[in-house]
């Protein structure tokens, strides 16, 4: 490991304090980055993203895409804790709190609005982070590539139903454009470029050398993109942080929770580690882009179930990277 992966947590945590300093320091550095923004999907971010996620894409093989659908107990998991479980998971943590324990703490018009910003995150799976979250626990390319492609299907299908019946609203508009714009920005572009590189380098030595070449890279995307958004909600940060707690609570007892129920399920049913990793990580973590979009567009801007989409996005990073450790160190467990 070199020195930023073996560091990688302290890279991180420095970058959200770099982050929310740039954020008052330089509120007009921090605004033109806000403004570079495409469907709900900031540019700069995605640029970064898909810098994390091309060296991975560099390592699909597309013809062993055949093979990854004989092994399919890791699918099966995703799917199932995405799509059955997580949703639901999430709405019940979120009634629980803030409705619950957290009721005295909270007005009871802003707790109905963080309710559905919680919902919003639960019914949207991660669709390009995983790859980073993947790469760094060895993750299987071509069966990652698999998992989040079918994912993004039923997405497509299955997101606004399950928020209508969660929110009770009737009138779901899904942001097709910031769908569309992350599916080709985060998967299909970063894949074309990989398997043209695969096509380039020829031989499995060369591909495998370009790969550890270009993969310190994908580190320093993953910690620029989290000092840019820490950068981008430094303000809120430090304008509600009683909030920002509160609102994080449910999350992180669902990402914990969710992993432990898929990653435990593909040790019972004996998923190799390549896999099992991934299909966790996968349900774990959440497209914070579309769950902005849809709150944005449901409740408004400054509305408080878009703040607690933003959360999720302040939580996630510091979160995965505690999973993937934890995998890692696990990774003998599995045969």
């Amino acid at each position: 490991m070199g020195i930023f992966e073996r560091y990688l947590t302290l890279w991180v945590a420095a970058a959200m304090l770099s982050g929310i300093a740039l954020g008052a320091i330089a509120p007009g550095l921090v605004a033109a980055i806000a403004a570079a923004e495409v469907a709900s999907v900031n540019l700069v971010v995605g640029v970064l993203i898909w810098a994390m996620v091309y060296p991975m894409m560099v390592g699909v093989d597309p013809s062993s895409l055949r093979d990854a659908l004989k092994q399919p107990r890791g699918l099966a998991i995703t799917l199932a804790v995405n799509w059955l479980i997580k949703p639901f998971t999430m709405a019940a943590l979120a009634v629980l709190f803030f409705e619950g324990i957290f009721a005295d703490l909270i007005a009871p018009q802003d707790a109905q609005q963080y309710i559905a910003g919680l919902i919003l995150l639960g019914a949207a799976p991660c669709t390009a982070m995983v790859f980073v979250w993947s790469q760094l626990t060895r993750g299987d390319e071509s069966y990652t590539l698999l998992q989040v492609s079918v994912n993004d299907v039923v997405m497509v299908f299955a997101f606004a139903p399950i928020v209508a019946f969660l929110l009770g609203v009737t009138d779901i508009t899904v942001p097709w454009e910031t769908l569309v714009l992350s599916v080709i920005l985060f998967v299909a572009l970063p894949l074309a470029a990989g398997v043209w590189t695969r096509k380039r380098l020829g031989s499995p030595e060369r591909i495998a050398a370009f790969q550890g070449q270009v993969k310190p890279y994908s580190v320093l995307g993953l910690i620029a993109t989290v000092m840019i958004l820490f950068g981008l909600q430094g303000q809120v940060i430090l304008d509600r942080p009683q909030v920002i707690v509160l609102i994080a609570v449910p999350i992180l007892i669902q990402s914990y929770g969710i992993f432990a129920l898929a990653y435990g399920a593909a040790y019972a049913l004996k998923v190799p580690h390549r896999i099992a990793a991934p299909c966790a990580l996968i349900g774990t973590s959440n497209f914070f882009e579309l769950a902005v979009a849809v709150a944005i567009s449901l409740f408004g801007l400054n509305s408080g179930a878009a703040l607690a989409t933003v959360v999720g996005v302040l939580v996630e990073v510091p979160v995965m990277l505690s999973l993937v450790a934890f995998a890692n160190r696990t990774r003998r467990k599995f045969t």
